[in-house]
């Protein structure tokens, strides 16, 4: 039986890793769909958390989470279809003066968060 030539295994191997990354890296970077709600008139103050929360749970609109952030509120949804549903009631929920603005952000994962931290400095 013929031995293979060394390039034929580098060549499997590589192979093999680009498999491996192709399968892991959407499970590493996910993103989340969110809106963002900011007021676009002066001395409006921005709606409730709660009271958001409560309106879009009413229509069936899955939330994650909803934070303060800058001079706005984040909402994070289950979906991208979820967050057009949530985007169409908050534009009828929400008086007129408030934006509501469609984003995706990339959310790394628990693992890729381990790896990103800054190295200590000793000395």
């Amino acid at each position: 039986m013929a031995k293979r030539p060394r390039w034929q295994y580098v060549l499997l191997i590589a192979l093999a890793l680009l498999a491996l990354a192709t399968l892991l890296v959407p499970c590493m970077v996910r993103t989340e769909s969110e809106l963002r709600i900011r007021a676009g008139q002066q001395g409006l103050s921005l709606p409730d958390g709660f009271f958001v929360y409560q309106r879009l749970d009413e229509r069936g609109i899955r939330i994650k989470s909803i934070t303060p952030e800058g001079d706005g509120l984040v909402i994070r949804l289950d979906s991208p279809e979820q967050q057009l549903l949530a985007r169409e009631a908050l534009q009828t929920i929400l008086p007129p003066g408030y934006i509501i603005a469609l984003s995706e952000s990339p959310v790394p994962t628990h693992w890729v968060r381990e790896f990103a931290r800054a190295p200590l400095n000793l000395g």
